[in-house]
């Protein structure tokens, strides 16, 4: 006589694999999340990211320094199979500034930023000395020495001639570093002055007297009127000369 098995212990026993199944796959899921990330992880994800971003940004003559600090530790950050970093939106790339972290693969995800130094030294022009407000630079106003050029956001003036013969916009102390915005062109004439007008075009050039209707500053542009009484607006070339591209 075949053995038969009632409906009910089958259906109770499935139940019973079912329910073991689940707290087993419950246990294993609550294991995973009570692991973090680690936060020497995410430190050196953003380190090899950032290393890789500013070597390939920055001029070859200067040396890189950077320094990542860590991730708040009161965060509880689920663990990730890949963590993508990134400048944020009005981040710069040097200075003090931040560097983003987010979870790409996960089951959860998350996004977080970390702070990081990023050092630039290399040689640039420092004042030495004093140099008034409205004063013109001289070779003697500034050595080159090595700073960071990271230290501040307006670029370094890197070049003698885009200081020599310029006119300081501020008071320049010792050691500050030559930066754009601190010295402008220096003006050569005044409104009214009389100059010297020269006119060229391809194959020719011709000159001639004028009075200045503009201050002059060296390598921008004036307007003058020419001895026939025409207006015309030509580049100062220095204290006596606007020249006129026909």
């Amino acid at each position: 006589m075949p053995l038969s098995i009632p409906l009910f212990q089958t259906s109770s026993r499935s139940r019973c694999a079912a329910i073991a199944l689940a707290m087993a796959l419950q246990w294993v899921a609550g294991a995973a999340w009570a692991q973090v990330q680690s936060g020497a992880e995410l430190q050196s994800t953003a380190q090899n990211w950032l290393r890789t971003a500013v070597v390939g940004a920055q001029p070859s003559a200067l040396r890189m320094e950077v320094s990542v600090g860590g991730v708040d530790s009161r965060l509880k950050l689920a663990p990730c199979g890949n963590v993508e970093a990134y400048l944020p939106v009005g981040s710069r790339l040097w200075g003090k500034t931040r560097v983003g972290l987010r979870c790409v693969d996960g089951m959860v995800r998350w996004n977080v930023s970390v702070p990081v130094t990023v050092n630039a030294f290399g040689n640039a022009w420092v004042v030495k000395g004093h140099v008034p407000a409205g004063a013109v630079l001289t070779d003697a106003d500034a050595l080159q020495v090595e700073v960071d050029w990271a230290e501040e956001t307006n670029p370094v003036l890197q070049d003698r001639a885009a200081w020599v013969g310029q006119v300081a916009t501020r008071l320049l102390t010792t050691g500050q570093t030559l930066r754009q915005g601190m010295v402008k062109p220096a003006q050569v004439f005044r409104a009214g002055a009389q100059v010297r007008v020269v006119a060229q075009g391809v194959g020719f050039q011709i000159s001639g007297d004028g009075q200045a209707l503009s201050a002059g500053v060296l390598g921008q542009p004036a307007k003058v009127r020419m001895e026939n009484g025409r207006v015309a607006s030509g580049l100062v070339l220095d204290s006596h000369t606007i020249k006129i591209d026909l």
